[in-house]
């Protein structure tokens, strides 16, 4: 959101949209004046009906170039996401390919690694895979928890993804 209010950022959100009512970063982009939407998974009978919601939800405020996923917890099938293809991000909390999934913190610590991170990547059909477009990194501290890691990471995030997104749009424009 900061991003895109310098007057030279290459893109502009035109909607936030959740599957969950709850989702803090609804009430953070309504407070910004921007659009928002829910397309609740637990009202729909199934992966293709709640995907065929959420296309029809975005495709309500064409033209949408991207489609940035941060903290959707939910698997897209490939159907969904192949209409997207190099146009989907999404950020996981690891340096893919390592620790693909959950528990990502724990699993660098445990594993005994010397840093951890986070990356945007494309959207593919496999879950946290496709090209990598921006990589963060953080060392892992002696005595860090998952939840000291995750605090340092998520700084990294909320430069990462802008990176990123400048990345795409401009190879959109051209």
């Amino acid at each position: 959101m900061r991003a895109c209010a310098d007057a030279d950022f290459p893109a502009e959100i035109a909607v936030v949209i959740s599957n969950r009512p709850d989702a803090g970063g609804l009430a953070v982009a309504q407070a910004a004046g921007i659009k928002t939407a829910v397309v609740d998974h637990k009202k729909f009978q199934g992966r293709p009906a709640f995907e065929a919601a959420l296309q029809e939800t975005i495709m309500q405020h064409a033209p949408i170039d991207l489609v940035c996923l941060a903290g959707f917890m939910r698997i897209l099938t490939a159907d969904f996401v192949n209409q997207w293809t190099d146009r989907m991000l999404n950020i996981h909390p690891s340096l893919l390919p390592d620790y693909k999934g959950l528990d990502t913190y724990a699993r660098a610590i445990n594993d005994g690694k010397a840093e951890a991170g986070c990356t945007v990547h494309y959207v593919i059909p496999e879950m946290d895979d496709g090209p990598v477009i921006v990589q963060k990194r953080v060392p892992i501290l002696p005595g860090d928890t998952p939840d000291s890691l995750a605090a340092r990471i998520l700084v990294e995030e909320h430069k990462a993804y802008p990176e990123a997104v400048r990345i795409a749009a401009e190879r959109i424009t051209g």
